[in-house]
C-alpha cells in the first residue's frame, strides 16, 4: 500500500498541481489531480487477469484545461461544490436575505457556478498510505454564497477495492452546502455504449423535473416508469435513447445511515460496481452531453459512454422546505461519505 505525490509542473492561480497516486495490495490504483479533486484513473484487475481503468478522463492535467474541453465541459471525475446540479432561478433566501448565483443560459445555477469547486485547486494536508487528505477554503461571497466555508475531503483506497470518500465541512455565517462526485464509470473492456450495463438502484421513487432539469419537489413512484430500476435490467432497456437518464432517485433508507446507492455489473470484463452512500438522493446520469475528444489513449468520449451516480441531497433542497435540509450553520458539519466498490461477478 501506497500513496505518491506526483509533481505536474502545472501551477494554477499561483497553487501547485499535484497528482495523488494510491495503490492497494491488490495493485489496484487510483489517480488524483489536487485540481478539482478529480480522480482521473481507477485501474482495478478484471475476471481475465487485465489491468482496466474504469472511469473516464484524460492522460494528462494541461487536458482538463483545455479550451476544447472547457467550450463542452462535463465535469469528468470532479467533486462539486458548493451546491450539486441545479438551483431553481439561481437564487435562495435564509433568514430572510436572498441570495443570487451565477446562472447558465437557462436561468439557473448549475453544479456551484462558473468556477466551483471542480475548478480550484485544493491543498494537500496529509497523506497516509493508501489515503489523501485536501482541503480548500471557500472565501464568503464565492460563486454569490455567504460563508467562509471550510472544506476537507479524504479519498482512500481499501485492499477490498473501494474507493472511499469522505467529506467535511463548516462555515462561520449560514449558507448552502450539497456536495457530490461526479465520476463517470464505464465498466466494458473496450468502453462504448453503457446501454448493456446491467444496472439497479434500491429507490421505490423519484424526483419530479421541469423541463430544464430543475426539481419541482414533487415525488413520484417508479413503479410502471423507466425509472423503476428495483430489479437489475440492462440500463437501455427501457430509456429513450437520445435521452437516456439524468434523474434524481430517492433511496430506500434513512437519511445519515451508510446504504446502497446503487449496482451496476458488466458482462464482458466480469466486473460489478457497487456505491454506497449515507445520502438521501443517487442521481444517475448517463452521459448524454459528453462529447469529449482525445480522452485516454486518444478515445473519443460519445454521449451515454460511461454512467455516473452522483450520491447527494435533493437538487434545489435550499428553496424546497420539505425536502431534507441543505442549509449549513455555524457550529454545524456537513458529513457525507461515499463508497465506490469493486468486485467480480461469481
Amino acid at each position: 500500500m501506497k500513496t505518491n505525490l506526483v509533481k505536474t509542473g502545472k501551477v494554477i492561480d499561483g497553487k501547485e498541481v499535484l497528482g495523488i497516486e494510491l495503490t492497494n495490495t491488490k495493485g489496484s490504483y487510483v489517480k488524483i489531480y489536487n485540481y478539482g479533486a478529480i480522480v482521473s484513473k481507477f485501474i482495478v484487475t478484471n475476471v481475465h487477469g487485465d489491468k482496466q481503468d474504469i472511469v473516464l478522463g484524460f492522460d494528462d492535467i494541461e487536458q482538463y484545461v483545455s479550451a476544447e474541453y472547457l467550450a463542452n465541459y462535463p465535469y469528468l471525475g470532479a467533486v462539486i461544490g458548493r451546491y450539486a446540479n441545479r438551483v431553481k432561478g439561481g437564487q435562495f433566501c435564509i433568514d430572510g436575505k436572498s441570495y443570487h448565483l451565477f446562472t447558465t443560459p437557462d436561468g439557473n445555477s448549475l453544479h456551484g457556478g462558473a468556477a466551483g469547486f471542480d475548478k480550484k485547486v485544493w491543498e494537500v494536508l496529509s497523506t497516509i498510505d493508501p489515503s489523501v487528505t485536501l482541503q480548500y477554503i471557500s472565501p464568503a461571497g464565492e460563486e454569490g454564497y455567504p460563508g467562509n466555508l471550510t472544506v476537507q475531503l479524504t479519498y482512500k483506497l481499501s485492499d477490498d477495492d473501494e474507493l472511499i470518500m469522505d467529506i467535511k465541512a463548516s462555515t462561520d455565517a449560514p449558507t448552502a452546502v450539497n456536495f457530490t462526485h461526479h465520476g463517470y464509470f464505464n465498466l466494458a473492456p473496450d468502453g462504448g455504449s453503457v446501454a448493456n450495463h446491467v444496472h439497479r438502484i434500491p429507490a421505490s421513487n423519484y424526483l419530479e423535473q421541469n423541463d430544464d432539469y430543475t426539481v419541482t419537489g414533487k415525488i413520484l413512484p417508479v413503479e410502471g416508469t423507466i425509472y423503476d430500476f428495483l430489479g437489475p435490467k440492462p440500463i437501455g432497456q427501457d430509456w429513450d435513447p437520445a435521452e437516456g437518464y439524468d434523474q434524481s432517485f430517492v433511496l430506500d433508507q434513512h437519511s445519515g445511515e451508510m446504504t446502497l446507492a446503487s449496482e451496476t455489473t458488466e458482462a464482458q470484463s466480469g466486473l460489478k460496481l457497487s456505491v454506497y452512500t449515507t445520502e438521501p438522493i443517487a442521481h444517475f446520469y448517463t452521459a448524454k452531453y459528453t462529447d469529449v475528444k482525445n480522452g485516454k489513449a486518444g478515445k473519443h468520449y460519445a454521449p451515454f459512454s460511461a454512467f455516473c451516480v452522483e450520491t447527494q441531497h435533493a437538487p434545489n433542497a435550499i428553496n424546497i422546505p420539505e425536502f431534507p435540509g441543505t442549509l449549513l450553520r455555524p457550529n454545524e458539519t456537513y458529513s457525507q461519505s461515499t463508497i465506490f466498490k469493486i468486485e467480480h461477478l461469481g
